[in-house]
């Protein structure tokens, strides 16, 4: 499954497709690249994840196909 990760850099923020050599996008705010890496996540059918200045995860979702099954 890919990855869609926004996590720090030098000029702001990133949002980064696993994989790739360079940003998708880089934005001055986390919410703003938060924002762009959802819609791209939704988009590719990945799995988005959101990491804090100190480079932990805040925030973790999939939006493409979830390989667990849970009844709910």
């Amino acid at each position: 499954m890919k990855r869609v990760s926004v996590s720090k850099h030098p000029d702001g923020w990133k949002a980064k497709v696993a994989g790739n050599e360079r940003a998708s996008k880089v934005c001055a705010t986390q919410s703003e690249c938060r924002e762009f890496g959802i819609g791209l996540a939704k988009k590719i059918g990945a799995e988005f994840t959101l990491h804090g200045k100190d480079g932990r995860i805040r925030e973790k979702n999939s939006y493409g196909n979830d390989p667990k099954s849970i009844k709910g």
